[in-house]
């Protein structure tokens, strides 16, 4: 019972069509999810860029809009001796609109401002930490709206031009 070499031959050849064909399922599943993948990271970060531009267009940069108040002096609380404060202060606000309205509402402005300030100690206030107080307090005070009815301030920064404690 010799086998035959042809048969033998056969065998060994019919067994490598169907590798070769796996082979090339594999490289084209592979191709294709490194296609897909490569494709989706493209999209993904395009979107980004494209929201970050929106970003910057939709906020245009712009000088920043101060209103200068005239000069305070006040009596501060007795602490144990009498003291007074000299304060120039200048407010920094979200536009010109808001700028025009707390020009049009100077005497009240000025009021709130001097209640605040003769309700202090020399001692409260002559730290860095008790100015920086002062000045929360300060933007506290003025976002308050001057009627029932209106809208509060934007009032995003208190600068101290000049602090005199004598």
């Amino acid at each position: 019972m010799a086998k035959d070499p042809k048969s033998d031959a056969a065998e060994a050849t019919e067994p490598a069509p169907a590798s070769k064909k796996k082979l090339i399922i594999i490289i084209a599943a592979v191709i294709l999810l490194a296609g897909g993948g490569g494709a989706g990271w493209f999209f993904m970060h395009q979107k980004s860029d494209h929201k970050k531009e929106e970003v910057k267009h939709e906020e245009p940069a712009h000088a920043p809009v101060f209103v200068t108040l005239e000069t305070f002096t006040v009596n501060l609380q007795p602490d144990p001796d009498d003291k007074f404060l000299q304060l120039e202060i200048s407010l920094q606000v979200a536009n010109a609109e808001e700028a025009e309205l707390l020009k049009g509402q100077m005497p009240a402005v000025r009021n709130r401002l001097l209640m605040l300030l003769t309700s202090k100690k020399a001692t409260d206030i002559s730290t860095v930490e008790g100015k920086k107080l002062l000045s929360d307090e300060i933007v506290a005070e003025l976002k308050k709206p001057f009627s029932k009815n209106a809208k509060p301030q934007e009032i995003s920064g208190v600068f101290f031009t000049s602090f005199v404690i004598q």
